[in-house]
């Protein structure tokens, strides 16, 4: 079918797990049904579906890692793990009926925008061309595994898993294993580890700050009244989100909040480790907030079992047989487990994007993405992002973020559909001074406070974190101001 026979949709969304199934139920309700969603996998989820190794669980509490629009009263613990969060997930398709907008096991190789017609095309590896007004990229940022470059890696001649790929018909039983990463999936699967392995080594290249993770069984009486008074729920909620708002403070920026978070974590660790070897090689030497500070209560407890260890010595290479460390020791395993997290787009695009005359956004952003409030880009009209440039949340629930970008995308929809014009294409120089703006603000963050880590680019250049309040967040895309675009009419002309 050649491109001028395929239908154009209204609205085109790259990926089903939480950003597209609730972009997609938010136009529905706003009135627009004509939308494809195109999905790389066989069922929907996301990043939910693919991390389904033992002890997955989110750091959110359960009530504020949901959307507000669909409330789930049926939690059964404070921190939901990963089998109940896909039950949300496939609750929410159920519900409102999103499937029949999937088009499953369409792999997007790219989209390009058609000056002349304003239509975005997706073309897929499987054949399909997907033709709409306007397309959202849900595809999320936490979707590609990473391995580590280790040199060897490829010779190891044992078993291999990575923690989004996991294989559950592997047997741990007397193996002697070793994981690879203590991050925030890393503290999770040790502890699991640790019930299974007849020998378990943990190789830690740089410590993470911990705080303890309060989780409890949820009891039946909260769930009944969930259920029948959904304003309590949201009551709840609001005090969950108003308490991590306050921890801002002290994870964002270096105040003195910060100080008594690291008294907390370090309290933390002293109570739970009382070998003083131990607590340095587990103690920090960078300001907490600058890396992702983890949740858990039961990580220095399977550190401290007989049969694990941790090694903090550097990792040279990967043998046949298992991990060459820096001081020459040879630890040899049956299995292998990197924990070694995802390739987080900081620069460039998951596919190429063409936007106008031609124009590649993987190659405008080289040298660091960039977006307008993280959800548009100029010279790329009617492309909505989720979890764009900026937007990455290092305090409170990534859903309150992701809300927020699903309402400004159903505005910018419906904007267009009622002003009858072909595009809104956000100004180049409205970009720019916004991007100014966010930058001077992240060189006061800690997370700009000089370690190494996955939200900083190669030179330093922070695409990945919002610098301020969830609520700030919120408010700047409570409104989609006109101003700030080109509105382009059905001629190509500016209006």
């Amino acid at each position: 079918m050649s491109n001028t026979d395929t239908p154009i949709h209204q609205v085109l969304i790259v990926g089903a797990g939480f950003s597209g199934l609730g972009t997609a139920l938010r136009l529905q309700q706003n009135g627009v049904d004509d939308v494809v969603i195109l999905e790389r996998a066989a069922d929907i989820g996301g990043t939910w579906r693919d991390n389904t190794y033992p002890g997955a669980a989110c750091d959110i509490p359960s009530n504020l890692y949901s959307f507000s629009f669909a409330q789930n009263p049926r939690w059964t613990r404070s921190y939901a793990g990963s089998d109940e969060i896909r039950d949300y997930i496939h609750w929410l398709a159920e519900e409102y009926d999103l499937r029949r907008l999937v088009r499953f096991n369409r792999s997007v190789t790219g989209l390009s925008y058609d000056d002349a017609s304003g239509v975005w095309t997706a073309t897929t590896e499987e054949g399909d061309t997907v033709r709409a007004r306007s397309a959202v990229m849900a595809q999320g940022p936490l979707s590609n595994p990473s391995f580590p470059n280790i040199p060897g890696l490829e010779r190891f001649q044992g078993k291999t898993i990575h923690s989004a790929d996991w294989d559950h018909d592997y047997d741990f039983e007397g193996k002697a294993v070793g994981v690879i990463g203590t991050g925030a999936s890393g503290v999770q699967i040790v502890p699991e580890l640790a019930k299974q392995a007849k020998k378990l080594r943990v190789f830690q290249r740089t410590p993470c700050w911990i705080l303890p993770r309060l989780d409890f069984r949820k009891p039946d009486w909260q769930k009944a009244v969930f259920r029948k008074l959904p304003a309590a729920q949201s009551a709840v909620r609001n005090g969950l989100f108003l308490a991590h708002e306050s921890i801002a403070t002290g994870i964002i920026w270096d105040t003195p909040v910060n100080g008594a978070l690291e008294t907390l974590a370090k309290a933390h660790l002293r109570h739970q480790v009382k070998d003083k070897w131990l607590r340095r090689q587990l103690t920090p030497d960078f300001k907490l907030g600058c890396k992702r500070v983890l949740m858990s209560s039961d990580f220095y407890p399977a550190l401290q079992k007989d049969n694990t260890e941790l090694i903090t010595w550097p990792i040279a290479s990967i043998s046949e047989n298992g991990v060459r460390t820096g001081e020459g020791i040879e630890h040899q395993f049956d299995c292998l487990v990197f924990a070694t997290g995802f390739s987080v787009p900081n620069s460039g695009t998951p596919f190429p994007v063409y936007g106008l005359n031609g124009r590649e956004l993987g190659q405008e952003w080289r040298r660091g993405a960039q977006a307008y409030k993280s959800i548009n880009v100029s010279g790329y009209p009617n492309l909505f992002m989720i979890f764009g440039p900026n937007s990455g949340p290092g305090h409170n629930s990534a859903l309150v973020y992701i809300e927020s970008q699903i309402e400004y995308i159903v505005k910018g929809v419906t904007t267009l559909r009622s002003l009858g014009i072909k595009a809104l294409d956000v100004k180049d120089d409205v970009q720019a001074t916004h991007n100014r703006r966010l930058q001077k603000r992240l060189a006061k963050t800690n997370w700009n406070s000089g370690c190494k880590s996955w939200y900083l680019t190669e030179d330093g250049y922070n695409a990945t974190m919002y610098p301020g309040f969830a609520s700030q967040y919120a408010r700047q895309m409570k409104h989609l101001e006109l101003r700030d675009y080109r509105l382009l009419s059905g001629s190509g002309a500016p209006q």
